[in-house]
């Protein structure tokens, strides 16, 4: 799968300011509270997480986990 633009943009954000490219990634949530903590104790340990963390895309919507569990 080739990289578009805007993924070399965040790619390059993730790079310079970690926490801003995991908010534009993953949202204000558990990721950005990580990405934050990691950043602080070290800016390499921040860049590892803000480039390894997945897209929002990939998670399955949070209905779909009341689906399973009420289908059950």
């Amino acid at each position: 799968m080739p990289f578009t633009a805007s993924d070399v943009c965040k790619i390059i954000v993730a790079i310079l300011l970690p926490p801003v490219g995991v908010l534009l990634e993953r949202g204000f949530g558990s990721d950005f509270c990580i990405n934050v903590l990691l950043t602080i104790l070290g800016y390499i340990p921040g860049i590892i997480h803000a480039l390894y963390a997945p897209p929002n895309t990939l998670r399955p919507p949070r209905s779909y986990h009341l689906y399973i569990i009420l289908k059950f």
